[in-house]
C-alpha cells in the first residue's frame, strides 16, 4: 500500500471512528440520563424508607401506650369486680339484718335505755327489780346495735358505690384513651402501608431503569471495541507512514551527502576552497 493509499485509509478510518464516537456518545448520553433517573428514584426510595421507619417507631410507641392503658384498665376491672362483690355482700348483710330490725326506731330505743338507766341510778330498787331492768337494757342495746350495724353497713354501701362509680369513670376514660390511641395507630399503620407500596413501586421502577442502563452499557461495548480496533489500525498506519518518511528522509540526506562529497572531491582536485558542509562531508570519510 502506497503512502497516499495509507493516508486515504486513515481518513476513511477517522470518518468511521467519528461516526462510531457519535453513536457511542448518544448511547452514553442516554445511559447518563437513565442513571440520573435511577439515582433520583433510589434517593426517593431511601427517603421513603426513612419515613416508613419513622412511622413504625411512632406506631410502636402508641402500641406500647395502648398496652399500658389496657393493663391499667384490666387492673381497674378487677377492682370493679371486687367492689361489685363487696356491694353484693353488703346488700345481703343489710337484708339479713333488716329482717331482724326491731319495730322501734333508733331514737325510741335510745330514749328507753336512757330512761331505764336514769331510773336505776335515781330510784331505790330491790335486787330483783334492778336485775330485770339491767336485762331489759341489754335487750334494748341488742336491738339498738342492729340499727347501728344497719347504719354502718348502709354507709359502707354508699362509700363503696361512690368508689365503684369512680372506678367505672376511670375505666371509661381509659377506654376512650385506648380507642383514641388505637385510631391513631391504625391511621399511622395505613399511612405506613401506603408508603411501603410507594417504596415498592419506586424500587421496581429504579430496578427496571437500571436494567435499561445495563443494556445500553452493553450496547456500547461493540462500539468501544470497534473504536479500539480502528484506533490501533490508525496508529499502525501512521507508524508505517512515519517509518517510510524517516526512510525517505535518510535516503534524501544520504543522496545530498554523496552529492556534497562528490563536489568537495572535485574542488580538492582543482585546489579550490571547501565550504563547511563540504569539509564535514569528506572529513567523516577520512579524506581531508
Amino acid at each position: 500500500m502506497s503512502k497516499q493509499e495509507k493516508i486515504n485509509k486513515i481518513e476513511e478510518l477517522s470518518r468511521k471512528l467519528s461516526f462510531l464516537r457519535e453513536q457511542k456518545e448518544k448511547l452514553d448520553a442516554e445511559a447518563r440520563e437513565l442513571a440520573e433517573k435511577r439515582n433520583k428514584l433510589n434517593m426517593e426510595f431511601k427517603a421513603l424508607q426513612a419515613e416508613i421507619l419513622k412511622l413504625k417507631k411512632a406506631r410502636d410507641e402508641i402500641n406500647a401506650r395502648v398496652r399500658e392503658l389496657k393493663q391499667q384498665k384490666s387492673q381497674i376491672k378487677t377492682e370493679i369486680a371486687k367492689k361489685i362483690m363487696e356491694l353484693k355482700n353488703l346488700k345481703n348483710e343489710i337484708e339479713i339484718l333488716a329482717k331482724k330490725k326491731p319495730p322501734k326506731s333508733f331514737n325510741t330505743l335510745r330514749k328507753e335505755i336512757e330512761g331505764i338507766e336514769w331510773r336505776i341510778q335515781t330510784t331505790p330498787l330491790d335486787l330483783q327489780e334492778e336485775k330485770q331492768l339491767v336485762e331489759k337494757v341489754k335487750q334494748l342495746e341488742s336491738q339498738l346495735n342492729i340499727h347501728r350495724k344497719i347504719e354502718q353497713l348502709s354507709q359502707k354501701k354508699l362509700e363503696t358505690k361512690a368508689e365503684l362509680k369512680a372506678l367505672e369513670a376511670r375505666a371509661k376514660l381509659l377506654h376512650e384513651k385506648i380507642v383514641g390511641e388505637a385510631e391513631k395507630s391504625q391511621k399511622i399503620h395505613e399511612e405506613r402501608l401506603k408508603k411501603i407500596e410507594e417504596a415498592k413501586k419506586l424500587k421496581t421502577e429504579a430496578d427496571n431503569i437500571h436494567q435499561l442502563f445495563l443494556q445500553i452499557r452493553e450496547k456500547t461495548k461493540p462500539f468501544q471495541e470497534e473504536m479500539g480496533k480502528i484506533l490501533e489500525e490508525i496508529r499502525k498506519l501512521k507508524g508505517e507512514i512515519l517509518a517510510e518518511e524517516e526512510a525517505e528522509r535518510k535516503k534524501s540526506e544520504e543522496s545530498l551527502l554523496e552529492e556534497i562529497e562528490k563536489r568537495a572531491k572535485e574542488k580538492l582536485r582543482r585546489g579550490e576552497k571547501l565550504t563547511w558542509e563540504e569539509f564535514k562531508a569528506i572529513a567523516g570519510k577520512g579524506i581531508a
